[in-house]
């Protein structure tokens, strides 16, 4: 694995003088199982201020724990992006985190009632059409923005991830599955916006091979599963009856969700064009992690 800066110019965090910070005026709830707790949930998400961030609460817990939506709370990546510390964790926040994300909501406690986030049909739908659907707050503080001056380069096996210096934030994924001839090569290229995110990569669903989590189905590590969840290949061809929603490219749109929401654990946007052949969530981890060490504050 390596990690390197192409030039010699770090990443800064730098103040915004024209992008407040936001948040949403009133509560609002959602509720669902988990995919692999498959327990039902409910998520409360509550007005916070300036500087507070993203803070998932576990209030069916004795002590009701905090878990900001930070890297240094990531505590493990297996098929999906776990925050936790010696008291709590919640589970599959990628998903969420990636919508809030493109709505541009910095700072939000979400009070959650289990293990995990609700996966709903396996997209961002679900949280697009919770916080579109009411009114969001301008706070009186500008955001703070991670602008990458100079490229930097990750890569760990197959995977290959790069961040080069933008105007905006774009994600450019390839997709590779050999295994798979019906997923095979995918390419998309993302220029975030909010109308953008919710047309283009908002509704596309998690996706796996059958053959491959069937053995998870048996061990019981995927209790919430199913067609309603999550595209399912068998047999080479896909298995839920409705099909795709983006035909030929919807397993690729939906890696750059996820790509967006594990960035999001930056704790700031990203200006720069990030590049990402194969990556999953433990290398996005990792690609953030990178990042956050070239990182040089104000």
């Amino acid at each position: 694995m390596s990690c390197e800066i192409v030039e010699a110019s770090p990443i800064r965090l730098s103040q915004s003088s024209t992008l407040c910070q936001t948040t949403i005026e009133k509560s609002l709830k959602i509720e669902g199982k988990g995919l692999f707790s498959g327990k039902q949930v409910e998520m409360t998400l509550l007005p916070a201020p300036a500087g507070h961030g993203i803070v998932f609460q576990r209030i069916d817990l004795p002590e009701r724990p905090l878990l900001p939506a930070r890297l240094e709370n990531v505590k493990a990546t297996p098929r999906c992006t776990i925050l936790g510390n010696d008291k709590a964790e919640v589970q599959t926040v990628e998903h969420f985190l990636s919508a809030m994300h493109a709505l541009g909501i910095d700072n939000l406690l979400v009070q959650i009632s289990g293990p995990e986030v609700p996966i709903g049909d396996g997209s961002a739908l679900p949280f697009i059409q919770l916080v579109r659907g009411a009114k969001r707050k301008t706070l009186d503080e500008y955001k703070k923005i991670i602008e990458v001056h100079s490229p930097v380069h990750f890569s760990k096996n197959d995977v290959t991830l790069i961040a080069l210096p933008s105007e905006e934030f774009r994600i450019s994924y390839t997709l590779h599955f050999p295994q798979s001839s019906c997923i095979g090569t995918q390419f998309y290229s993302f220029s975030l916006s909010e109308e953008k995110f919710v047309q283009e990569i908002a509704p596309s669903r998690t996706f796996c091979l059958y053959e491959e989590i069937a053995p998870l189905l048996e061990k019981g590590v995927i209790r919430g599963g199913g067609l309603e969840s999550a595209v399912v290949i068998k047999d080479n061809r896909v298995a839920n009856p409705e099909g795709l929603r983006f035909k030929g490219d919807e397993n690729v749109r939906h890696k750059i969700l996820d790509l967006i929401g594990d960035l999001c654990l930056l704790g700031n946007p990203i200006l720069a064009h990030i590049i990402a052949i194969r990556s999953g969530h433990a290398t996005n981890i990792e690609f953030a992690r990178c990042l956050q060490k070239k990182m040089e504050n104000p």
